[in-house]
């Protein structure tokens, strides 16, 4: 908020406190500019040292157990997500239950048999109908290397989709 005075005094505070607040605002501008990101971290080296909880406190808290997801169409969706996040490839649980739905129904044992590919002896299968050679190109290290199997389905599906079309959500016919 700007006030207009005619007295010097307040002509002076008004200056000062302008210069004050574009200071900052170029200050903090410049700390934006040069703050790393995550991507520019140095990388740890085997010379690091940790610094935090002593090793007989860490032992007295309980280990963390693995994530329990549902065995079905929205616990793969959420599974896969987790992995996607993890492996930096875009997707959203829209985007997937969208295209899985048009193109299995969400059953992970879907096959076309009647298309190109079929034809051609290499049939879509799976929730995002995903043909042999691309789930081979795409598959994502940690799941098994099963094209039926719902989450490397889905997460090779969407590694494709991400290096083809940018993400699985911009994915709206068959791909």
């Amino acid at each position: 908020m700007t006030a207009f005075t005619r007295s010097t005094t307040g002509t002076a505070r008004f200056r000062k406190l302008s210069f004050t607040g574009i200071a900052a605002a170029g200050a903090a501008a410049v700390a934006l500019t040069l703050a790393p990101s995550p991507a520019h971290a140095a990388p740890a080296t085997s010379a690091s040292v940790t610094v935090g909880v002593p090793a007989a406190e860490k032992a007295d808290k309980p280990k963390q157990s693995k994530k329990v997801y549902a065995d079905n169409l929205d616990g793969w969706i959420k599974e896969a997500l987790d992995i996607m996040k993890a492996e930096g490839i875009p997707g959203t649980y829209e985007g997937l239950h969208r295209n899985i739905m048009r193109e299995s129904s969400g059953n992970p044992d879907a096959q076309n048999n009647w298309d190109v590919n079929a034809q051609n002896g290499t049939p879509s299968k799976g929730l995002l109908q995903v043909i042999q050679p691309t789930f081979d190109a795409y598959h994502v290290e940690g799941t098994p290397r099963d094209l039926t199997d719902p989450v490397a389905n889905i997460t090779a599906a969407a590694n494709y989709a991400a290096d083809k079309y940018g993400s699985i959500d911009n994915v709206d016919s068959a791909y």
